[in-house]
Parts: structure tokens; sequence; C-alpha cells
């Protein structure tokens, strides 16, 4: 079993840097339009010769009600008929990618999110889980990690029962926060007990693992109310919990721009909360998987951890990453090999490209042999919390040390200060250093000096 975290107050102000949250290597930020819909098809036919397994993620970008801290791809409206072109182009731009896969390639994983899925009406979903199962194909078995994100004012007990008929067996809740102060700061009224209505429906039902979403640093937080709201979320006992960090970058995001800055909690303040959190789920039995991430120790991600077979990619922390992901919907992202290529994250022009029989993707990536490497390097190391030189010198045919040497000194400053064991044969990233690790694998990110780093939250 992995050793605890060990909270460092002084190693975190040191390291807590803005930097990216590594779903990918390189990151978004260095996708480009020379990438288009031939590198996509190029792609596809490499994935259906090899017949590797897929993930599919599907965007739906519409919610009723805006929250002022999101930064998501979405479109906010009342309208529910808004849903009906974009569901004809996404269905189109679905039966487009899956004439260029085999049949036979397994969905693994499927994952809906948005926005707000179960904004889509019941005859919706079902209508488009038909057209997905008509092109791909889908396991019957159960068997599959078939997941959806729920608001919960947003669905009842007859949504969980069709989202189960129809094959999910996963669910993340967007909670962030009880306290009714801070959720009219942040224009998101929800109740304990909506939230706690659709959580018994998903047990009722059988759901395989329940996911809860909270956010520290929204406006009006103290650590003394976030204890409270992650005292109530533990009583809820999901099976992972998700504590992400707010970011407040108004400049980029419009809605953030509603938040009152004054209102926000200082930096100390934040850090204790933090602090709190992983002390009240640590005393409660979950493990720190990794990046604002906890699991129950006999929940899928924690036992891929042990047996270092974890992997991350655009959906977090993934036990199929061995699988070629395609993203359908406006602004999805797809990784297929060392392809990343995303659609359009403009709503018109997504569904005006697919009226004219196109596909939306407008920018991407083709990962060379230094990005590989780094890749790997970055995966392990954010996964495992550590990395045997051995293994990469055997894979990628080189000399570890001598290929990263303008990078040795950093790294050696890194284990000075109790972030990191350093030897001529591995890193392993100690338990003070754990919840920093982003900033060990910022050291490895080629791409990061020639950056904004205000484009990326900061790790703590």
């Amino acid at each position: 079993m992995l050793d605890a975290i060990r909270w460092d107050t002084d190693l975190i102000r040191r390291y807590d840097l803005a930097g990216p949250r590594y779903t990918s290597y390189p990151t978004a930020v260095q996708f480009h339009g020379q990438v288009g819909t031939f590198d996509l098809f190029h792609a596809l036919r490499d994935s259906r010769k090899a017949l590797r397994p897929l993930s599919l993620y599907v965007h739906v970008p519409f919610c009723a009600n805006i929250c002022y801290y999101c930064a998501c791809n979405k479109v906010i409206t009342k309208d529910r008929g808004r849903a009906a072109p974009y569901l004809q182009r996404l269905e189109q731009e679905i039966q487009l990618i899956a004439c260029h896969l085999d049949p036979t390639q397994k969905v693994e994983q499927l994952h809906f999110g948005g926005g707000t899925p179960t904004f889509l009406s019941h005859d919706e979903l079902r209508q488009l889980m038909a057209h997905l199962r008509k092109h791909f194909n889908l396991l019957d078995d159960d068997s599959g990690d078939y997941g959806i994100e729920i608001d919960p004012r947003e669905a009842d007990w007859s949504t969980m029962g069709l989202l189960r008929e129809l094959g999910f067996n996963r669910v993340s809740i967007g909670l962030q926060d009880l306290d009714p102060a801070v959720q009219r700061a942040v224009n998101r009224l929800q109740s304990l007990e909506e939230t706690r209505a659709v959580i018994d429906a998903a047990r009722t039902l059988q759901f395989r693992s329940i996911n809860i979403d909270l956010i520290y640093g929204l406006p009006k937080q103290t650590p003394d109310n976030f204890a409270r709201t992650v005292e109530e979320v533990i009583s809820l006992q999901p099976d992972r919990l998700s504590v992400f960090n707010y970011a407040h970058l108004p400049e980029r995001f419009m809605p953030q721009r509603r938040i009152n800055g004054h209102e926000l909690p200082a930096p100390a303040q934040k850090l204790e909360m933090l602090e709190r959190t992983i002390q009240q789920l640590t005393a409660a039995g979950y493990r720190y998987i990794g990046m604002d991430h906890f699991a129950l120790p006999d929940d899928e991600l924690a036992i891929a951890q042990e047996e270092q077979t974890l992997q991350r990619n655009f959906q977090g922390y993934t036990t199929h990453g061995h699988c070629d992901l395609i993203g359908l919907g406006v602004s999805a992202i797809s990784q297929i090999g060392d392809l990343y290529c995303q659609n359009n994250s403009d709503l018109n022009q997504y569904q005006n490209t697919l009226a004219s029989a196109q596909l939306a993707t407008s920018r991407g990536l083709v990962c060379n042999a230094d990005d590989r490497l780094r890749r790997e390097v970055i995966q392990q190391l954010i996964c495992n919390f550590s990395l045997q030189f051995a293994d990469i010198e055997q894979r990628f045919n080189i000399d570890f040390q001598g290929y990263f040497a303008e990078l040795w000194p950093q790294l050696q400053g890194m284990a000075e200060d109790g972030l990191i064991e350093l030897d001529r044969e591995r890193i392993n990233v100690l338990p003070a250093g754990r919840l920093l690790v982003r900033s060990v694998c910022m050291v490895f990110d080629a791409y990061l000096q020639q950056q904004n780093r205000q484009r990326f939250s900061r790790v703590i």
C-alpha cells in the first residue's frame, strides 16, 4: 500500500505553481490548426487495423442554469428544443466516425459529459444511445465502464432508472458545496436532499460507482463551513471524490466575472481547507489517488494504483488508458494513438460543418518521439508516484540521465527539498511531494517555458 500523503506547508508554498493537470502530454495548449480530418482518418485506420478497444466521450453542452465558477464548454438555455438540431449533427458525426472503425472494436468505456447530459429528454437519451449501439460495439453484459455526469437538480428516480436501463453503471455527481451562502454566491442552489435522492436511486439501481465533485476556494467559503460540507459528503459514502481547487480566471471565463473577487477565501484559508479535507477523508478511509482525487481502497482506481496499472487521459484517472479515445460532440477531444484532435468549440460552427457532411475537427497535434517519451515519464509519475529509469531506457532506447541531463539540477533540488527520492535508477515521489506531483511533472514538460502559465490553475 502507498504511504499516506504528508502535509508540509513550507514545501507547498514553495512549489505551489501554476501548471497543467496533464490529462495529456503535450497539453491542449499545444494544439494547432494544421491538424485536420485527414489526420483523424489516418489515425482511425491505424486503430481499425490494430483492433484496439475504444473509449467514447460524448459532449452534451446544454445547461438550464449558469454556475458562475464553471469553465466548461456549455450553452445556457431554458429552451429544451435546442438539443434537437445538435443531436441530429452528433448522430451524423457518430456515423461518419464509426464507418472508419471495425465493428468488432469493443467500447470498454463510455462517458457522457457536459454541460448537463440529463438536459436531454428521456426520448432523446434513448435515441442517442440507440444510435451509439447501432454504430459502435457497446457491451451488453454490464462489464464496461459506462458513466454519466449528473446534476441532481436535473435528475430524479425515473431518470436514474432510464440511465441504468440504457447501460450506464457509473455516475459522477456535481455537488461543489452545500453551504447556502456559497451556493447563492455561485448561482447553484442544490440541497443535500436532492443529492441524497440521486445517490439513493443509484445504489438501489445497482450503479457500480458513485463519484462526487467538490470545489474549494469558492466565494464565501471558510475552512469551517467547507469542513461541514465534507462531513456531509462522507456520510453519503461515495466510492470516489474529486476535490478541485477553484481557479479564478475571469479574464478567460466570462461567467466568473459575476463572482465577487473580494468574497474569495485568502490563499492561507484555501490551504487550510485542503489540509482539513485530506484529514477528514483519510480518517474516513479514503485513499489519495493524486491530482485532487480520492477513492475507497476497494475502488478500481485505488487497486490499479497499487498494481501500477493506473493511467491518465482526457477523462482523468482511468483503467482504460490502453483504449483509443474518441471524442464526439462540440469541443470534444480524441486521443487515437499518437494523434490528439479536437472538434470545433463553437456550437454553430460544429453544427454547420457537419451539416455539410464534414467532420468538425479544428485543431490537434501529432506526438513526436520526444513527446512520446516525456508523456510516458509524466504518466508514470502522476499515476504511480514512481519512475524506474530502466523501464524508460529499454522502451525508448535512451540513457535516462544523459537524455535529461539539463533537468538533473532541478530534480536534485527537489530531492534536497524532500519532494522526491532520486538516484541513478529511479524517482520516487515522497509522501510530502504527492500533493505537488504536478510540479515534479512540470520539470519534464518541454513546452512549459514557452507558455504563459496564467493559462493554468495552481497546483494547490
